[in-house]
């Protein structure tokens, strides 16, 4: 386990529902990669990521698919790429990542708590 935090560090952490709106491979990546397109909608708007999750998502799977990700971190260059959130999943013994999506279609840019 991980150290523990306090309320107040979790609530600086903007984490919304979006729904995917574009796949393509990242060509120029080391690994495997893909990058999605995320529409968080009105307050956030759209914004992109370079994931590593070609083992169980391509475009076809993928696109029009409610994730969750962290809105607030700071652009990252990952290949190329300007990665601007991050797609939460969670992450097998062999390091393959299974995203979180909610159980229930959501309205993009609502917030999880």
């Amino acid at each position: 386990m991980k150290e523990q935090i306090t309320y107040d560090d979790f609530d600086k952490i903007d984490i919304r529902v979006g729904t995917v709106i574009s796949v393509k491979k990242n060509e120029k990546a080391r690994k495997p990669s893909l990058v999605i397109k995320v529409d968080f909608g009105k307050e956030i708007g759209i914004k992109q990521s370079s994931a590593q999750i070609t083992h169980y998502y391509n475009e076809d799977n993928l696109k029009g698919k409610q994730v969750v990700g962290i809105c607030n971190f700071p652009e990252k260059n990952i290949a190329g790429i300007v990665s601007q959130v991050l797609i939460l999943g969670s992450i097998d013994k062999e390091g393959k990542v299974i995203l979180i999506h909610p159980s229930q279609e959501s309205e993009n840019g609502l917030p999880i708590a």
